[in-house]
C-alpha cells in the first residue's frame, strides 16, 4: 500500500492535454471538491474516509492512474509551438535515455552531465537545442570546444520537448496505462516517441 500511496497520478483537462502529475492527498483534494470531470486508466488505490454519524456510513474515494479536472487557464500557452519548458538535468538525461551522446555508453545520472553543443564560451546558450547528456570523461575531453573542433560527433540532435513530452520527463515511475496516455500525445516524428514505443517506460518509471 505504501508504494501505491508514492505513486503519481496524471493529472489532464477536461480536453485531454496532459497538465502534471499530482500525489494522492491532491488527487483526492480534487476528487472531494468536485473539480474531476472524468477518469482514464485504471483504478490505483481505494481510500477510506470518517463514518458519517448520521448514516453510519464510511466514505471511500477510488483514485484512478489518469484524472482529467476542470479548468486549464494556461492550455493555449501549453500547446504553442513557441513552448519551451524548464531545462534541467534530470529531464535532460532522461530526453536522451541516459545515454552519452558522444560515446552511446549508459550511464546512471550521477556519471552524467549537460555538455553545451556550442560552449558559452563561444556565444552557445543555455537552451534545449544546445544542450546534450555527456558522460563526465567526454565532457572533460570536448571541454570549451565545439564538436567539430573537438573531433567528435553527436549520436543524435538535441531538441526542445513538448509540454507532453515534459510531463514525461518528470514523472518518477510511469505507469504503462500512464506511458500509452502520454505517447498518444506526443509529436509523430519525436525522437522520444520513436524510443520509447521500441523500448517501453524506462528509468524511473514501471
Amino acid at each position: 500500500m505504501e508504494r501505491t500511496l508514492d505513486q503519481q497520478i496524471l493529472r489532464t483537462d477536461v480536453a485531454g492535454m496532459p497538465l502534471e502529475w499530482v500525489d494522492y492527498r491532491d488527487a483526492v483534494r480534487l476528487y472531494h471538491t468536485d473539480q474531476v470531470a472524468y477518469e482514464c486508466g485504471r483504478p490505483l488505490m481505494r481510500l477510506h474516509g470518517g463514518v458519517c454519524a448520521i448514516t453510519g456510513r464510511r466514505s471511500m474515494i477510488e483514485v484512478n492512474s489518469i484524472i482529467a479536472t476542470q479548468g486549464s487557464p494556461q492550455i493555449n500557452i501549453l500547446r504553442s509551438e513557441d513552448y519551451a519548458p524548464p531545462l534541467n538535468n534530470f529531464a535532460l538525461f532522461r530526453r536522451d535515455g541516459m545515454l552519452c551522446l558522444y560515446c552511446g555508453v549508459q550511464h546512471v545520472a550521477t556519471e552524467l552531465s549537460r555538455d553545451h553543443v556550442t560552449p558559452i564560451s563561444q556565444g552557445g546558450r543555455d537552451v534545449w537545442t544546445n544542450v546534450v547528456t555527456a558522460c563526465r570523461r567526454c565532457n572533460h575531453f570536448k571541454a570549451g570546444r565545439t564538436p567539430e573542433q573537438a573531433g567528435t560527433q553527436l549520436l543524435a540532435v538535441p531538441f526542445t520537448p513538448t509540454y507532453a513530452e515534459y510531463i514525461y520527463l518528470k514523472g518518477r515511475r510511469v505507469l504503462a496505462d500512464q506511458m500509452e496516455y502520454l505517447l498518444a500525445h506526443f509529436p509523430r516524428t519525436s525522437p522520444m516517441r520513436q524510443r520509447l514505443s521500441r523500448t517501453g517506460p524506462a528509468y524511473g518509471t514501471a
